[in-house]
Parts: C-alpha cells; sequence; structure tokens
C-alpha cells in the first residue's frame, strides 16, 4: 500500500493549494491512503489567527475537517483520505490541546516541535555567533522536548524528529547521548516516528531524521511511517519507494497507517 500522511494546504499560510489539489496529486502519483494534517492553530495564544503565515485560525478549524471530510466522500473508491493535524507541542499547554482535539473526530496527530524557547527552530539566526558547545545544548533541549512529547500520550505518530538541523547542517555531526535518550523514549511510549522526505527543502538535505539516527531508531525498536510534508501538491509521496527501500534494509519489516487513532501495521 502507498501511502503519504504528512501534508499541508494553503490554510496554513505558507502552502501552496487546496485540499482538492492534493488528492488529485495524490491520485496522480498512485497513492492508496492520504493523510490531510494540516498545521493546528496557536491555541495557547489569545489571538484567534496568531501568525497567520505558520498556521490556521482557530476558527478555522472546523471548516478544514469539514471540508476534508466532504473529499474524503467524494472520492471514497478511489482514494482513501484520512483526516489529521500536525500539532505543535508546548509543554506548558499540554491540556489545552489535549481537550481541543478530544472534541474533533480524528484520524490521528502528528506531534512536532516548531518552537523552542522565543524562535522557530527552521529559523537560521538561531545559530549565528553559536560556538559547538552551545550547539550541543541546544541540540539536547530540543531533543528531551522530542522525549517529552513522546511521553505525553497526545500524539500517534512524531514529525521531524530532528528538524533542528534543518538550517544548521553541522548539527548532524555533533553527537550527544540525548538522541538515544530521545529514541528510547518513542519506543518506550510506542508512538510512531514518521520518516519525513521534507529535509531535501531545506539546507541540511535528506531526510528527518538522518541516516545515523535513522539506523539508531531501528536499533531501538522504534515503529515507523512516511509523510512527505508537502506544501506543495508536487511533492505528494516523494520519494516513498527510496524511504520503504531504506527501512527494509535497515531491518524494519512494517510501517504503520491510522484510522480513528487506531493504529494498523503494514509490511513493508
Amino acid at each position: 500500500m502507498r501511502f503519504d500522511l504528512h501534508t499541508h494546504h494553503e490554510r496554513c499560510g505558507h502552502a501552496r493549494g487546496g485540499l482538492r489539489a492534493y488528492v488529485e496529486a495524490a491520485m496522480e502519483c498512485g497513492l492508496d491512503v492520504l493523510g490531510f494534517s494540516d498545521h493546528s492553530p496557536f491555541l495557547g495564544e489569545a489571538e484567534d489567527h496568531y501568525k497567520p503565515w505558520v498556521a490556521m485560525a482557530k476558527s478555522e478549524f472546523p471548516g478544514y475537517l469539514d471540508e476534508a471530510a466532504r473529499l474524503r466522500d467524494e472520492y471514497r473508491g478511489r482514494i482513501d483520505i484520512r483526516i489529521g493535524v500536525e500539532s505543535d507541542f508546548f509543554p506548558e499547554h499540554v491540556g489545552l490541546y489535549r481537550s481541543f482535539y478530544e472534541g474533533f473526530p480524528l484520524d490521528y496527530i502528528i506531534g512536532s516541535v516548531h518552537v523552542m524557547g522565543d524562535m522557530d527552530v527552521f529559523r537560521p539566526e538561531r545559530w549565528e555567533g553559536m560556538s559547538e558547545t552551545e550547539m550541543r545544548r541546544e541540540k539536547e533541549r530540543y531533543c528531551d522536548l522530542v522525549a517529552r512529547s513522546a511521553r505525553s500520550g497526545m500524539f500517534d505518530i512524531l514529525g521531524h524528529i530532528d528538524a533542528l538541523r534543518a538550517s544548521c547542517p553541522r548539527l548532524e555531526s555533533i553527537g550527544t547521548p540525548a538522541e538515544d535518550a530521545m529514541l528510547r523514549a518513542i519506543a518506550d511510549a510506542d508512538v510512531v516516528m514518521e520518516v519525513n522526505t521534507s529535509g531535501s527543502t531545506k539546507p541540511c538535505g535528506g531526510w528527518y531524521p538522518a541516516p545515523a539516527l535513522l539506523e539508531r531508531a531501528a536499533f531501538h525498536g522504534v515503529k515507523v511511517t512516511f509523510g512527505s510534508d508537502a506544501h506543495d501538491p508536487e511533492r505528494v509521496g516523494e520519494e516513498h519507494e527510496e524511504v520503504r527501500c531504506r527501512l527494509r534494509s535497515l531491518g524494519f519489516r512494517e510501517w504503520h497507517v491510522f484510522e480513528k487513532r487506531q493504529r494498523e501495521a503494514l509490511p513493508l
């Protein structure tokens, strides 16, 4: 089965195309399952539409789910559509986010760390003037946040678990025991990690997680899934087959999809 569980669309303010365009692109590239997973609103902020270039407004979320459900019904029998969300992880707002999602019939929730401190993790300026010691400290903070997101019980999937290196490729070579502690936390929590091919759109290149980290994930028994993290319909399903082959070479024999928050294992 060919699938892609991580896609975005124009509501988030930094993706191109509507939901229908992603469905058509998914059918064109031969996917059997397409997951919608646009960025969650910033629930902890007072404004309805905080940072409109990053995420949809709180008031838009029901409309997003309604449109997705209509498309699921319209395309039934041609492609299987799953409806999810990519949720930010803010430790101070876990209860707020958890109660919000309980009010909606989601198929899955991707948990991602996009913000650390006061700055988006993808911003290159956060690394300006940093020593290697300071970079390692930042990496350890990030790994700890990802581990905490795994232990929170909020998420079915963890998104791009080493995205901190997106604008700082040097981070990949800066080792720390925090990486293995993060992977053990993911495995112990029995939450699924995605292999995300959107690193190719950033200075770091490649996939998330990086090759060495993906190999260690296999060692720790972490469960996996696939997501392109497409912000453009042309990237839907990108490198699906390459990821499948790489996972098999590392000893993985299954990957996972979700429906109504229930996990299903599929053979690789």
